[in-house]
């Protein structure tokens, strides 16, 4: 299995230095040469499986001869072991035909952690076979960087440093960051939004010199790595629901398009997805953009939904690429001209698009109202983000097909919100109940490339 940029002057690579080198040399995603297969067979024959056994199955093609099958099953044994529901991702029933797939049983309790705690556990095997270390630098809204903390704090080969917008993530989204106490992670707060810590994090990797210097390596989403764990819980859950069967619907709250162009790769492998709906917040690019407006970039807006404020959704140059029959160089100049404010897909690319996303948006107030409706209709308390799938769902769904929201997070992590909208503060699961009591270790840090480079030149191991 090789990999090739989207932007197609990168060198091919194996899955490992995929893996390992995250973002391609000409600033593009590593996506697949092609899709490998699942037979109708294969997939009816994943009911009934552990989710562990379900992700081996799944995962393998991708994988290749990167890790025999006995190591490969150990790492992702290893990977869900601290998971705290048997089933991994379980599904709940919300309505006739509409179910919540609970993404939130994790170490951090957020969908992240499906794909930050096998990465770590795949860079701990490849790193310590190669005798290297690494320094991984992500940018988060909020949940990324505290499930790659989780990961990866305290291995021997990996210095962790995570960029996110100071006072622009939850207080339980900053603790998680901020409270581990290993010398190996690192969490900066820069003066400025996502997409700034987003920009800054592309334009190191740009830095060839920096790159090579602290050895970089990236477990944002756009890790190849990061998309293909999350394959797995639209094949587990499909097949929960009758797949392949019984057709079934996704939709899936989303800012920076990673874990819907995992549904996406789900589909192109067999799986029989009906319909796969993006749903955004008020910061609607994604939605304006598949509505044919073009994909231009206005201010991001802060809202109860933290994890969605963005306006470049990084992991959208994947469906581009594919929208654009693979042309590199049209992708490489779209990007370019996003560097400007934005740019108009073709109609070309805007018919292949619609025809496997739909796409809708929630206000505010509009979540608000789907958190407050949730725990009346179906007693379930759900987060902001998880909201906003529920209420794209509710107006998009067929209900003749069994329609799956993605609940992103634990309520917990945004009790404002929740509380807000309830009067019901929700609590922190027992393990985690004196999260506010930990004592902190963040820097606070301008929004200059330079000042940021410096830092981690300055912190990471010798």
């Amino acid at each position: 299995m090789k990999y090739i940029s989207t932007r197609g002057q990168a060198p091919a690579l194996g899955f490992e230095d995929t893996m390992l080198t995250g973002l391609a040399r000409d600033g593009g995603l590593y996506v697949p040469e092609s899709v490998p297969q699942m037979s109708t067979e294969e997939i009816a024959a994943l009911a009934g499986l552990s989710y562990e056994e379900t992700a081996f199955r799944v995962m393998r093609p991708f994988v290749g001869d990167t890790f025999a099958e006995d190591e490969f099953r150990a790492i992702i044994a290893r990977a869900y072991a601290g998971f705290g529901h048997a089933a991994r991702a379980p599904l709940v029933q919300l309505a006739p035909n509409h179910f919540l797939l609970e993404l939130f049983h994790g170490p951090t309790l957020a969908f992240k952690d499906f794909a930050m705690q096998l990465i770590g556990q795949l860079f701990q095997a490849a790193l310590a076979r190669r005798g290297e270390r690494v320094t991984i630098v992500g940018a988060t809204s909020g949940d990324t960087g505290s499930a790659a903390i989780e990961a990866f704090r305290g291995l021997d080969n990996v210095d962790v440093f995570i960029l996110f917008p100071h006072g622009r993530v939850s207080e339980v989204q900053r603790r998680q960051m901020t409270t581990p106490s290993e010398a190996n992670v690192h969490a900066l707060a820069v003066e400025g939004d996502f997409d700034d810590c987003q920009a800054a994090l592309k334009a190191m990797f740009a830095d060839d010199a920096f790159r090579d210097h602290v050895r970089l390596a990236a477990v944002n989403s756009i890790n190849w790595a990061r998309v293909l764990a999350q394959v797995v819980y639209y094949f587990s859950s499909a097949v929960s629901l009758g797949a392949p069967q019984r057709r079934v619907s996704f939709t899936v709250p989303t800012g920076n398009f990673g874990d819907i162009f995992a549904g996406y790769i789900a589909q192109r492998m067999g799986l029989p997805v009906d319909q796969l709906v993006v749903a955004t917040n008020q910061n609607d690019i994604l939605h304006r953009c598949l509505g044919g407006q073009g994909y231009h970039k206005g201010p991001t807006v802060p809202s109860i939904s933290p994890s969605m404020d963005i306006q470049v959704s990084s992991n959208f140059e994947r469906a581009l690429f594919d929208a654009y029959g693979r042309d590199g160089g049209a992708v490489a100049q779209l990007m370019d001209e996003l560097k400007s404010g934005g740019f108009d897909v073709s109609q070309g690319a805007l018919q292949f698009l619609g025809e496997v996303f739909a796409s809708g948006r929630a206000s505010e107030e509009e979540t608000l109202a789907t958190i407050a409706a949730t725990l009346k209709d179906s007693a379930k308390l759900i987060c902001p983000h998880s909201a906003v799938g529920v209420k794209v769902a509710n107006a998009q769904r067929d209900p003749a097909v069994p329609m799956i929201t993605l609940a992103t997070a634990h309520p917990a992590k945004f009790p404002d919100a929740v509380e807000r909208a309830t009067g019901v503060h929700p609590p922190l699961p027992p393990r985690m109940a004196d999260l506010y009591e930990r004592s902190e270790r963040v820097t606070r840090i301008a929004n200059d490339l330079t000042a940021i480079q410096d830092h981690i030149r300055g912190h990471i191991a010798a």
